[in-house]
């Protein structure tokens, strides 16, 4: 009895192959821990906005709420170079070279060591003109609580990038599971940090960025020593840290377009979050206020499909290492199917929720909102979930261009999202109402600038998708007939 329960737990703990299999059920198993991942993941996050919009003063929440943009665009360009190098990885172990899969793990830590050094010394030095630039002046009440939140994340920057390196890394070799445990025990020391900072310290919204770095830099230091122990032919020598030119030159033509792709999404985010301070009038924070905690959720219910897009970068990566294209679209179709069910769960939830903004006293105390507050984050978080369809669809076929190789298509569908939006956010607003481009309706047409960039993207990308495998090309790089 004990030996087999023992075993039971060796092989959950086995990557799991995904070049063998029934499509649709390899593609779920290997999805279901990473999206409980993503879940903890939004969990630092929602920690530390109910905590400070349950504590602190409505001006400090606001300072927090605004800088949630600025974070992601460094971030998501550090965390897209990760991602992006983990298909080299990908590849290789679908191939199954294991000393390859080694040497690109050396190369990954190298570049995401000295991207993370210059990312941090770039990110402190424009952080007042970031902050401008989404129009919180000097001068503005909430600005000192935003700058001296952001630094903090900033200055821990190396902590997330070298958690997301060996996430992706293990998720490469077909293990998914081992980042989640890590992830959920760092996640419980966020949380209690955060009230030891906050409430126990009286540090503000300072103590909220500190206990998330801290949480952070733990959970990368156990994860390396546990792949460390765990996976013998991950183990670096120091030979392996003499690159190859070419190995480096590969690694950036995967991650930089990613990277570059992921912070172009997420100027667009920040072109839309200035877009919504301006409906703050009078000194009030309604807006903001009202926007970043639908913000915060948008990405919570979000998680679903993100984990499904990252599951198919590993899928399709082995699978193209192995040669397989009839496993390829078996596996494109499958990911079809699963989007779909998630799309009409999480459109209920998000919509549900959102009723007489119900979501909303998660984030923020009672004496903080407001019907104005529930009528900003309420609407934005109708619109975006009822959506989702599209979102499925971008997030499946960008993650299965990057898993090719072909990561030039996700860069050009951001490029066209990113414009999208920008023209959106400029000029829809006074296009619905010339006389109040503030009015409420304004507002909801704003709202729909998440939706149509997402349908520019996936048009962007879809000649791709019809190019590599509906018409074949694939199957010709294979040298298959």
């Amino acid at each position: 009895m004990l030996t087999k329960l023992k075993n039971s737990i060796i092989n959950l703990f086995k990557p799991i192959d995904l070049t063998k299999g029934k499509p649709i059920k390899v593609i779920s198993i290997f999805t279901l821990p990473i999206f409980i991942s993503l879940i903890f993941q939004q969990i630092y996050t929602i920690s530390d906005a109910a905590i400070v919009g349950n504590t602190l003063s409505s001006s400090e929440v606001a300072g927090v709420n605004v800088t949630y943009s600025l974070i992601f665009i460094v971030l998501q360009f550090a965390f897209g170079c990760t991602a992006g190098f983990s298909v080299a990885s990908s590849n290789k172990m679908g191939a199954n070279n294991l000393e390859g899969v080694r040497k690109s793990f050396s190369t990954q830590i190298v570049l995401s060591f000295i991207i993370s050094i210059i990312l941090t010394i770039l990110a402190c030095l424009l952080t007042p003109l970031l902050l401008n630039f989404i129009g919180i002046d000097q001068q503005n009440p909430i600005y000192k609580y935003a700058y001296s939140y952001i630094i903090i994340i900033y200055i821990g920057l190396i902590a997330q990038v070298f958690y997301n390196l060996i996430v992706s890394i293990l998720r490469s070799i077909g293990d998914s599971l081992t980042p989640l445990l890590f992830l959920i025990a760092s996640t419980i020391l966020n949380i209690g940090l955060d009230f030891l900072f906050i409430l126990v310290f009286q540090t503000g919204v300072e103590g909220a960025a500190i206990a998330t770095v801290i949480a952070q830099f733990i959970a990368a230091i156990s994860c390396f020593i546990y792949t460390f122990i765990r996976y013998k032919f991950l183990r670096i020598k120091l030979s392996d840290f003499k690159l190859n030119k070419q190995d480096v030159i590969t690694h950036l033509k995967l991650g930089l377009p990613l990277a570059l792709q992921f912070s172009i999404l997420a100027i667009g985010l920040i072109i839309l979050q200035k877009a919504v301070v301006k409906f703050d009038v009078n000194g009030g924070q309604n807006a903001t206020n009202g926007y970043g905690a639908a913000v915060k959720f948008n990405d919570f219910l979000m998680c679903p499909l993100s984990a499904l897009g990252t599951a198919m970068v590993s899928y399709t990566g082995q699978n193209y290492g192995s040669k397989d294209i009839k496993r390829l679209k078996q596996g494109i179709k499958a990911a079809f199917e699963i989007a779909l069910v998630l799309y009409i769960v999480l459109a209920l939830i998000g919509n549900l929720t959102s009723i007489n903004g119900a979501y909303i006293h998660f984030f923020l105390s009672k004496d903080k909102i407001n019907s104005r507050v529930e009528f900003y984050g309420s609407m934005y978080m109708i619109i975006d979930s009822s959506m989702y369809f599209l979102l499925a669809m971008l997030f499946v076929i960008r993650n299965i261009l990057q898993g090719l190789g072909k990561s030039y298509y996700p860069l050009l569908s951001g490029i066209a999202e990113l414009i999208g939006r920008c023209l959106l956010c400029e000029f829809l607003p006074s296009l619905i109402n010339p006389n109040n481009p503030i009015s409420d309706t304004s507002y909801i047409g704003l709202c729909f600038a998440d939706s149509m960039a997402w349908f520019l993207s996936i048009a962007t990308m879809f000649t791709g998708i019809y190019k590599f495998l509906i018409k074949g090309k694939i199957a010709d790089e294979f040298k298959i007939n």
